[in-house]
């Protein structure tokens, strides 16, 4: 048997909650003939960005999380914005927003779908290389965030020990550090 796409019979708009839409999608079994109705989520897509500073740090963000309820530590990130020119381009828009810091080298390492069986859309990872503070983050008035630099070396163990888990941001990292990836290890 050959998994196929099941067609769509119908898709209606459930909501539309700023950050993402959520649409009732019926689509049927290739297989069955039997039609189900599914749920998706779609926002556009979202990026991240790890910057290592010329000292080795990896500049990071804590922030409370409201659909955990915990504060996290991950890279900066966020929603490619339809004014960006790409997801590049927003990447190194929330390094700036985020954390006051910018790179003059940036490059992709990867896009992951973060859960394909509810979200349309995608997350796009980049490293930026000789990160360095140049101003004062300019966060909206829906963040709260506490910029921290983290030795790269540290990394590992601090995923192991549970201190990083948005997925996100452990894919990146996996990514950086030579775990798959966009085809090849990106170095560090």
């Amino acid at each position: 048997m050959t998994i196929q796409p099941w067609p769509i019979l119908h898709r209606e708009r459930i909501a539309d909650a700023r950050v993402f839409v959520l649409d009732r999608v019926r689509a049927s079994s290739p297989a069955r003939g039997d039609a189900h109705d599914f749920f998706v989520l779609d926002g556009g897509d979202w990026c991240n960005i790890i910057p290592v500073t010329a000292e080795g740090d990896v500049v990071m963000v804590r922030q409370f999380r409201h659909g955990t309820r915990e504060v996290t530590l991950e890279v900066p990130g966020g929603l490619v914005d339809p004014t960006d020119a790409s997801p590049l381009e927003a990447a190194r828009r929330e390094l700036a927003e985020e954390t006051g810091y910018v790179a003059e080298v940036v490059e992709p390492i990867g896009v992951v779908h973060p859960n394909p069986a509810i979200q349309r859309h995608r997350c796009h990872s980049f490293v930026a290389r000789g990160a360095r503070l140049a101003g004062s983050p300019r966060l909206d008035d829906r963040e709260d965030i506490e910029v921290v630099r983290v030795p790269l070396a540290s990394l590992p163990g601090r995923i192991a020990a549970g201190e990083i888990t948005h997925a996100l941001t452990v894919v990146a990292f996996a990514w950086l550090l030579g775990v798959g990836g966009a085809g090849q290890a990106a170095r560090p």
